[in-house]
């Protein structure tokens, strides 16, 4: 954070244990938020990236560290994003996770629907979300732990199976 517990909304209280930033710099503390993270994900709802957002980006590049920029429009429009932030957080064995992007006074909106992704992708579970799920993902969601009861039943881990595929 920045040199002064500095943020949008007035200095950030010190109950909340934050190191500071040396500058009272904005860029300094976003740098700092990539290196110290596993991973970042930006969230946009306009299918391009700029300001801030895109200095996260570059900064992630520069430090060679995983980043995906998930927007609400454009071509992830009608894609699920909360599992394309899932696989990307578990492809990448993301155990601290920079959350970056758009203030909500540049794009109305925004918070409430990150939130909403972020759920997603991190509570999944029926009994997490219940009221979003369709019947269908219901169905998927009790297939999947008929099965993986199944599994545990018999003693199968995911990586053997009693049948072995066939050489081709």
């Amino acid at each position: 954070m920045p040199k002064g517990r500095l943020s949008l909304d007035g200095p950030i209280p010190p109950k909340y244990q934050l190191n500071e930033t040396p500058s009272s710099s904005y860029p300094q503390r976003t740098e700092w938020n990539v290196r110290d993270s596993d991973g970042t994900v930006v969230f946009t709802m306009a299918p391009t990236v700029t300001g801030g957002s895109l200095k996260t980006i570059g900064f992630a590049m520069k430090h060679r560290k995983p980043c995906i920029h998930v927007s609400m429009l454009g071509d992830q429009s009608g894609k699920d994003r909360s599992m394309m932030l899932r696989h990307f957080i578990l492809e990448y064995d993301i155990r601290i996770l920079n959350v970056a992007g758009s203030r909500e006074s540049k794009e109305p909106g925004i918070y409430q629907w990150v939130m909403r992704e972020l759920a997603g992708a991190f509570f999944w579970e029926e009994d997490h979300c219940k009221n979003s799920l369709t019947s269908e993902m219901k169905e998927v969601l009790w297939i999947a732990r008929e099965i993986e009861a199944e599994r545990r039943a018999v003693n199968i881990t995911p990586s053997t199976s009693p049948n072995p595929p066939s050489p081709p």
